[in-house]
């Protein structure tokens, strides 16, 4: 099979996340029949959803039959408490939306979303090791540490044997992004902190590492990302081909902190001595912020839909320097990039927009 070079059919798995959301948007725009798939069954306007579980076989069968996409995006995981749940479960979220696809023959491109974790390790060996060099670059050969994101390639390889399609994989950092209930949305994790220091008259402080602070990142826009996986699934250079995904400039957080702290209007303070995780400091704000929620008119009240407390500290409390290589992808043809500061401040825009923010 060959990808499609015009608008057809797509399938977004994980259509409620923040990078369903961002590409299934961008789908829609350019033409495409959009379908979303999600657990809730929720879906943006202009997208046909489908409400299905991962971890039930015959239920996505059931739900998928008549979908018959051209293009499939896979921008779902679910977290568990080992890698070895995690590789069980989300290597199986892969198999199991295939296989209800199989059938109709239809899949042309399969795109995978993963990240950095390919080369920096799971959560439980995270960054130890023999790390490869920065910039990360996808050649570098998978580490010795289980990782649910090689058993989802895995699956998605030995799939794309079996049916014919092509496929792509897209390594992205950080996401900033537009969404609400994700489990992974730095952008908005911070502005619930700053805004809730603002309300409790607190100084906005850095809470994670002196190499955060102090050293060179990178982050991935959702948008760009999605721009990607549509190239990828369309152009001949981005089939069966795996590329990491990045905005392609790089920022110190001691210099976009202060930005934040100005566009909130609360003091800051930077790394000092040791890290500060916002789970600790931020433990007990659900009533706070549904005050702030009250007093604001937000649209969401409820805390946890808002902050993902962990996932920040784990970006922000990194001991070991993650760069990410673009070459691969600017010499197959993908030229999209972002300025991340700025990439901050329109998703900042976007929430504040919605009422999901003060």
């Amino acid at each position: 099979m060959t990808s499609p070079s015009t608008p057809g059919r797509a399938l977004v798995v994980g259509a409620t996340g923040i990078i369903g959301q961002a590409l299934s948007a961008q789908l829609v725009a350019q033409g495409w029949d959009t379908f979303g798939l999600s657990r809730s069954g929720r879906a943006q306007a202009g997208i046909t959803s489908v409400a299905a579980d991962l971890g039930d076989p015959q239920g996505l069968a059931t739900a998928l039959a008549d979908v018959r996409p051209d293009l499939v995006a896979i921008t779902a995981w679910t977290r568990q408490e080992t890698e070895e749940q995690n590789i069980a479960v989300n290597g199986a979220a892969v198999r199991h939306v295939l296989a209800a696809l199989e059938p109709a023959g239809s899949v042309q491109h399969v795109a995978l979303v993963t990240g950095l974790k390919h080369y920096l390790g799971p959560f439980e060996a995270y960054g130890s090791g023999a790390v490869p060099d920065t910039p990360f670059r996808e050649e570098e050969p998978r580490l010795d540490y289980p990782n649910f994101y090689y058993a989802q390639e895995d699956e998605l390889f030995a799939a794309a044997g079996r049916n014919g399609f092509t496929w792509s994989v897209h390594r992205s950092h950080t996401v900033f992004g537009f969404a609400t209930g994700n489990a992974m949305n730095m952008v908005l994790t911070i502005s619930a902190y700053a805004a809730l220091c603002r309300q409790l008259g607190r100084t906005f402080v850095f809470p994670g590492s002196e190499l955060q602070w102090n050293g060179l990142t990178d982050v991935t826009d959702a948008d760009l990302l999605g721009e990607q996986i549509i190239w990828a699934g369309t152009h001949e250079a981005g089939a069966d081909q795996a590329f990491n995904i990045a905005n392609g400039d790089v920022f110190r957080w001691r210099s976009l902190w202060p930005r934040i702290a100005d566009h909130f209007g609360v003091p800051w303070e930077g790394f000092d001595k040791e890290p500060r995780p916002l789970e600790q400091s931020m433990q007990g704000m659900a009533d706070t912020w549904r005050s702030i929620a009250q007093q604001h008119d937000l649209a969401e009240p409820d805390l946890d839909r808002i902050a993902s407390w962990w996932h920040t500290d784990s970006d922000l409390g990194r001991t070991v320097e993650s760069l990410t290589d673009m070459n691969k992808s600017r010499r197959a043809g993908f030229l999209g990039f972002r300025d991340s500061r700025e990439s901050f401040f329109e998703h900042v825009r976007r929430y504040q927009e919605a009422r999901i923010i003060p």
